[in-house]
């Protein structure tokens, strides 16, 4: 992908994210992520029906790469099942520390394929991804 066009889609994503707002409704599982070396304090609201993720919205602070990380991550996982999100989870993790992974299934997340060249920057990228991880685990428990 075109630097031109990932900075664009990156800038985009944070000017305009996807489903920021709070939510006050207790079907949504709700966990907190952040990052403790920077402002980056994120909280994640997904609601599960069934086994598919119906909606995911956030609130909180954070930088260009963790706001836009997040509107991304929303775009990708609202209506997949828990094992798809939890697939593509594991293949953004893979792709920003230099493993194999699968490109289909990441869409826009792909904006962040050289992010591990910016070392402090892949905990930036991968912090909503840590906390929706979290909240599959809640649910599924």
């Amino acid at each position: 992908m075109d630097e031109t066009i990932k900075r664009e889609i990156i800038m985009e994503h944070y000017q305009n994210p996807l489903n920021r707002h709070i939510i006050e409704d207790e079907s949504y599982i709700k966990v907190n992520t952040n990052n403790a070396s920077c402002i980056d304090n994120l909280d994640i609201y997904i609601k599960i029906e069934g086994d598919l993720i119906k909606d995911i919205a956030f609130t909180g602070e954070a930088c260009a790469i963790s706001i836009s990380s997040t509107s991304i991550m929303i775009e990708n996982l609202i209506n997949k099942t828990v094992e798809e999100a939890k697939n593509i989870i594991l293949n953004f993790e893979n792709m920003i520390n230099e493993k194999n992974y699968d490109a289909s299934i990441l869409n826009n997340a792909l904006v962040y394929d050289e992010i591990y060249k910016q070392n402090s920057r892949k905990t930036c990228a991968f912090l909503p991804y840590r906390g929706i991880r979290e909240a599959l685990e809640k649910y599924q428990k």
